[in-house]
Parts: C-alpha cells; sequence; structure tokens
C-alpha cells in the first residue's frame, strides 16, 4: 500500500506557489517611474531616464502575465486558475491611472497591454484565427472606425503569437507619423513574441519570479 501511495503522489503535478504581480509591485513601479526624469540631456545620447523605467515597467508586466500563461501550457494552473490569476494581474493594471503628468505616461502603458490581456484571454479560450498577414490588414481598416473590433482582431494576431507564430515585427510602419493605436498592439504582440521566446525554458521555481 505504502509503495501505490508513492507512485500516485509522483504521478501528480507539483503543486507550487507563484506570485508574479501585485499591487505593491505596481506601485512601486509608479513610485520609481514619478521620480524619474524625461528631459532629454543635450550632452548625452541617451534615452532620458524616464524612458527606460518605462519600458522597463512595460516589459514587467508582460513578462509576468506571459508566466501564468506559460504555467497553463505547463499544466501547473487550470483553466480557471490561469483566468483568475490573468484577472487579478489585469485589476491592477488597468486601474485609473493617477492624477496629472504621471497619469498621462501610464495611460501610454495602459494602452498597449489591452492587446496583451485580450490576447492572452482569447489564446485560453481558444479557436482563434491564425491567419496573420489578413488579420493585420482587416485591423488597419477597423482601428480608425472601431477600436473594439480592432482590438478583436489583434487579440487573434496575439493568440497566434502565444500559440508560436512569428510576428510582428514586419508588420509596424516606418513612419511615426503614420502610425496608429493598431500598430502599438503589433509592437506589444511582438514584445509578446520575444517572451514567449525569452520563456521556452522556464520552469517551476518557488515564491516570487523577478
Amino acid at each position: 500500500m505504502v509503495k501505490k501511495a508513492s507512485k500516485k503522489i509522483e504521478a501528480e503535478p507539483l503543486r507550487l506557489f507563484y506570485i508574479f504581480y501585485n499591487q505593491e509591485r505596481w506601485d512601486n513601479w509608479l513610485k520609481t517611474l514619478s521620480e524619474s526624469g524625461f528631459e532629454q540631456d543635450p550632452k548625452s545620447d541617451e534615452l532620458p531616464e524616464g524612458f527606460r523605467v518605462l519600458d522597463g515597467f512595460s516589459v514587467d508586466i508582460t513578462m509576468s502575465v506571459l508566466k501564468i500563461i506559460k504555467l497553463y501550457q505547463n499544466k501547473r494552473y487550470t483553466f480557471e486558475e490561469a483566468v483568475d490569476k490573468l484577472s487579478q494581474v489585469e485589476v491592477i493594471v488597468m486601474s485609473a491611472a493617477p492624477e496629472g503628468n504621471l497619469g498621462e505616461i501610464v495611460e501610454i502603458l495602459q494602452l498597449p497591454k489591452l492587446a496583451l490581456f485580450a490576447s492572452c484571454r482569447l489564446y485560453l479560450a481558444g479557436g482563434f484565427d491564425k491567419d496573420i498577414k489578413a488579420l493585420v490588414k482587416k485591423g488597419r481598416a477597423e482601428i480608425e472606425k472601431d477600436m473594439e473590433k480592432a482590438l478583436e482582431t489583434v487579440s487573434n494576431i496575439g493568440a497566434s503569437v502565444i500559440d508560436g507564430a512569428s510576428c510582428c515585427g514586419k508588420y509596424v510602419k516606418d513612419d511615426i507619423e503614420q502610425t496608429t493605436l493598431f500598430d502599438e498592439w503589433l509592437i506589444e504582440c511582438e514584445r509578446m513574441s520575444e517572451a514567449m521566446a525569452s520563456l521556452k525554458n522556464f520552469d517551476e521555481g518557488v515564491g516570487d519570479e523577478d
């Protein structure tokens, strides 16, 4: 009886606790961002500190969210658990922005994350379109008329990226004056692609993952 019980325990997936994102983490990033300067130093070619912090802030969110998806792929989370974890992070990230200049900067961060969360939800639900070229064309036509439809379209692209498709640098317009919110979403999909590649060997570890 002891041997049988031992085999049963070994066969069960390892259950560990993960804390990838919480309100404290969000607040710490906001504090760092509020203390960072955005003025360009005429003597330096480097981006102002504030923009570098903002980029790190953005990457941290994307990586944290996709770790949830990766754990679902690894069968560490059930569908229900993954959806619940995703919703918890979304509530924090998409909460009302602070007032003033900091709020405007946070809104710049939040807009691309609409694509991140929509893509993850669709990936978990399944049944997404994988014709990325056609989806990009469709999304570009929709963005000026119906943002919700364009977001639904880009969520199919993002879900495909999570599923392993290659995208989306070649579809992003080079002329910054002609870029739209849809291009920002495509850039987020590209960031998701890079994150998934870096998480290829992501495995289970106890506690908070940085």
